[in-house]
């Protein structure tokens, strides 16, 4: 008589293998539903309308030129991500959005100059003698300057966000004749209640959104769709 040889069921090994390999297939399906949706995107787009409005706000009620700080990869970096965060001046000073150029500028004037003697003046501690109208002149330059400098600020409503490498950004302001693709990038808030006329396309494979800036009140208006950078 012929003896049946017992079923082999599959080993613990066996199944936790196969639960893997199907988790895998399931996280690459939900990826390319993602890319073929633009969800990122679509999700990055609402956030960074959060972000301006807030900030905006934060510059009306602080008194303080604000700004956003996008980091924006190259375009051949297909794994670098998109980074943007505020920043804040530090005192009550109105700061114009060439503000960073004004200061490189005024910095490789100084080379030119005996900056030293300035330096040493401003510093001197004599209290027998008052400063001189020159002196005056340095010690305010260096207030303004300081108050002028930019800082890192952050809340609850205005964080860090990193995007990831799929997700991508660029950023048109009223200044520039074309929008910025990679580098760095900047949108200014002012303290007297009012923005820069601004665009910020989110793209994500074949879909892209585009946020419009209204300078006067900061409303942020997202199209589904690839707006063209303004003429004027």
């Amino acid at each position: 008589m012929r003896t049946r040889r017992p079923t082999r069921g599959l080993t613990l090994i066996e199944i936790t293998v196969a639960l893997a390999v199907i988790a895998v297939l399931f996280a690459a399906v939900v990826l390319g539903v993602g890319a073929l949706t633009g969800a990122k995107a679509k999700q990055a787009s609402a956030e960074l309308g959060g972000t301006i409005r807030s900030l905006y706000d934060t510059a009306a009620l602080s008194g303080k030129t604000c700004r956003l700080v996008f980091e924006l990869p190259e375009p051949k970096d297909e794994e670098g991500g998109v980074t943007w965060r505020a920043e804040c001046a530090k005192g009550n000073v109105a700061v114009s959005a060439r503000r960073d150029d004004e200061l490189r500028d005024a910095l490789a004037k100084a080379k030119g100059r005996n900056a030293v003697d300035d330096a040493a003046r401003f510093q001197r501690l004599d209290h027998d003698q008052a400063p001189s109208a020159q002196e005056l002149q340095v010690r305010e330059k260096a207030r303004v300057e300081e108050a002028a400098r930019f800082s890192d600020f952050s809340s609850e409503e205005v964080a860090v966000h990193h995007l990831p490498g799929n997700v991508r950004l660029e950023v048109w302001t009223q200044k520039q004749r074309a929008a910025v693709k990679s580098g760095l990038a900047y949108l200014y808030f002012f303290p007297q209640g009012y923005t820069e006329r601004a665009q910020v396309w989110v793209r994500q494979g074949g879909n892209v959104w585009t946020l419009t800036i209204a300078p006067l009140t900061g409303k942020t208006v997202i199209h589904a769709a690839d707006l063209e950078v303004p003429h004027a």
